[in-house]
């Protein structure tokens, strides 16, 4: 997203193609005094206040604050004393992570007034780095549903359709990136919650692998080790570059080079799951355009067909009870009741989605025999995938069709008809087996609602990710700026 020459162009013009770039070329930039952080926060705030009322992606904001640094930036930069990897540019960050002085209330009405004293792990890095937090994005209540509404702050749009799915819990997140709101921004995932909305919203997403980013100040924390080793925190970004750029500055050590012309790229052979033609028709060119420059395949990796169960068991080990006594607060957790009242009269406390999800975990919980069962079974498959990733890549899809209308998702995932069995194994292979998982966009359905494939491996191996990435980013239709005018 190179821009050259932006301060020969007139105002009107360099204010609209500032949103455009990426991170990378914007910290260029400011560095060389070529844009002031000061001009880049001042028109990132002024085009939120402009689109945010129709999608609902920022829910809380500290301009003031960030006006306040980005002058501070161009100081220590006019003395020449900047130091950093993001100094001086505007980023978002996910509602579920801790910010000081800004609230984390996973959009629950229990917590409207929960402000927090200290940052995540995660921000302090970001901000030693110099970067400059505008706001907090939107989630579902608790980042327990693939569907970015709550009770709190209410729901969020898609920029291209406002009927249809932002995607969760990153949804604020992916939203924001795509018309531009900022340069990029963080989000976590544990059941597709960073590749779901960059996939419906066109930008790109990185879910790092088991353990790579520390989770301290996330919210909720996670209780059970299953759960712990299924979550991924990563960058929602306009490029791959900046993918791997923020990554490196929020993860526990950085990527070590990896080339990538000696993996194989496994593409998922024909399943029975559900998948729309435009899609399969997208990641057949994919296919087409590496297999002679790379060793490809199609098959289905080890574990794909047990992978959507496990996913439903962990996430519902103990019945979920830490998720619901957070819910409901100092009230009685009785999720069924709180659903009947919310479908009657709309007054529960409590989102529907919430209630539902957690009246599945009640219904799907396993025995404390069954997760011991698991736990053996993920060590042993641990030790197989290691080495089936040793050069490896896997692209599979993200999910079986493009941004569908408010609620589609919902129903298609939470079921008591357990169709999460067909509608997750895409994401949920990723997640129980702590790999990382890198979402691009390349091309659009009928309706220019955005499709992305996912590139999937074993930890140590995000670089050559990076690197393919960047190599698919080049040759199809990834990352365009929605311009809602």
């Amino acid at each position: 997203m190179d821009v050259n020459g932006l301060e020969q162009v007139d105002v009107e013009a360099k204010w609209e193609i500032l949103l455009d770039l990426d991170a990378s070329e914007l910290v260029r930039m400011i560095a060389h005094k070529e844009i002031t952080s000061r001009e880049a926060t001042e028109r990132y705030i002024e085009h939120i206040k402009n689109v945010n009322p129709a999608l609902n992606f920022l829910v809380e904001e500290r301009f003031k604050d960030a006006l306040e640094e980005a002058d501070e930036a161009d100081r220590l930069i006019a003395e020449n004393k900047s130091n950093g990897k993001l100094f001086g540019v505007p980023i978002s960050m996910k509602e579920s992570f801790h910010v000081a002085g800004m609230k984390t209330t996973g959009g629950l009405l229990a917590r409207k007034d929960a402000i927090q004293n200290s940052d995540a792990e995660l921000v302090k890095k970001l901000k030693s780095e110099g970067a400059i937090i505008l706001g907090k994005t939107n989630t579902p209540e608790l980042c327990f549903c693939q569907e970015t509404d709550n009770k709190l702050y209410g729901r969020t749009n898609n920029a291209r359709d406002t009927s249809r799915t932002a995607g969760g819990s990153s949804g604020g997140e992916a939203v924001m990136i795509s018309v531009g709101g900022a340069a990029a921004g963080l989000g976590s995932d544990i059941g597709g919650s960073i590749r779901f909305p960059c996939h419906f919203n066109g930008v790109i997403g990185f879910k790092s692998g088991n353990s790579q980013v520390s989770s301290v100040g996330s919210y909720p924390p996670e209780s059970h080790s299953l759960q712990c080793r299924m979550l991924g925190i990563g960058p929602i970004t306009k490029s791959v570059r900046d993918a791997k750029l923020l990554y490196n500055i929020i993860a526990k050590t950085e990527v070590n080079d990896k080339a990538v012309e000696a993996f194989t790229i496994s593409f998922l052979s024909e399943t029975e799951y559900p998948l729309s033609t435009v899609t399969a028709n997208l990641m057949d060119s994919v296919y087409s355009r590496l297999k002679d420059e790379f060793n490809t395949e199609r098959t289905i990796p080890p574990f794909f067909e047990e992978s959507s169960r496990l996913w439903q068991e962990i996430m519902s080990i103990n019945g979920a009870a830490g998720p619901g006594k957070e819910a409901f607060g100092d009230e009685p957790v009785r999720p069924l009741r709180a659903y009947l009242s919310e479908s009657v009269s709309g007054k529960s406390k409590v989102h529907r989605y919430m209630s539902w999800a957690l009246i599945g975990a009640s219904l799907f919980k396993p025995s404390v025999t069954r997760v011991k069962e698991i736990e053996v079974f993920v060590a042993r498959g641990d030790d197989i995938l290691n080495d089936y990733l040793h050069e490896r890549i896997l692209i599979h899809p993200v999910y079986h069709t493009a941004a569908p209308k408010h609620g589609v998702v919902y129903k298609e995932i939470f079921s008591i008809r357990k169709t999460y069995e067909k509608y997750m194994p895409y994401v949920a292979y990723a997640n129980v087996w702590g790999l990382p998982s890198l979402t691009i966009p390349i091309g659009a359905d009928e309706a220019g609602m955005p499709i992305a494939i996912q590139l999937v491996s074993k930890n140590g191996n995000e670089d050559a990710l990076f690197n393919l990435g960047e190599l698919i980013e080049q040759e199809f239709l990834s990352y365009q700026r929605v311009n809602l005018g």
